[in-house]
This record gives C-alpha cells, structure tokens and sequence, in this order.
C-alpha cells in the first residue's frame, strides 16, 4: 500500500498574487478559475495549475489564445481544463 502524499496547504492570497499576469488576457482567465474552481481540483491537478503558473506570459499567451500548443502534456491539459471551465 502506498502512502498519501502530504503537500502543504497552499496560501490562496499567493496563490491569487501569482495569477495576476502582465496581460489582462491571462488575468480573466486565472482569476476566476482560482475563485471558482481551484479548491474542487484533486492535489495532484492543483500542483499542475501551480506550475502552470510558472511559464512565461508569451507561452501562457499563445497556449491559451490557440496560438501554439504545449509540449508538456499535463500542462497542456490544464490549459484545456481551464478554458473549458471559465468559457471565455
């Protein structure tokens, strides 16, 4: 039997300050899918999102404008996830 893995809680203020993007494209989409449904995603899913927000603004950009794909499949992923979610 495996054991569960413990992240620590994740801060939800940081976590909204990390959302807010130089571009209000990324921003509308982010914000929204933190308030609404970050907290249902599974801790794995919610470690992916974490590191989504990581990439750089152009990447994020043409991702999610459907300007290029990402190579990375579970950030590609989410990225679905996120556009399907918020519907923008």
């Amino acid at each position: 039997m495996s054991e569960a893995v413990n992240f620590p809680p994740v801060n939800k203020a940081r976590l909204k300050w990390a959302c807010r993007r130089g571009m209000l494209e990324l921003d509308v989409l982010f914000i929204p899918f933190v308030d609404e449904a970050y907290d249902d995603l599974s801790p794995e899913k919610q470690r992916v999102f974490e590191r989504l927000l990581t990439e750089q603004d152009p990447d994020l950009f043409a991702w999610f404008m459907g300007h290029a794909v990402c190579e990375d499949q579970e950030l590609n992923d989410m990225v679905q996830f996120i556009l399907n979610r918020v519907k923008v």
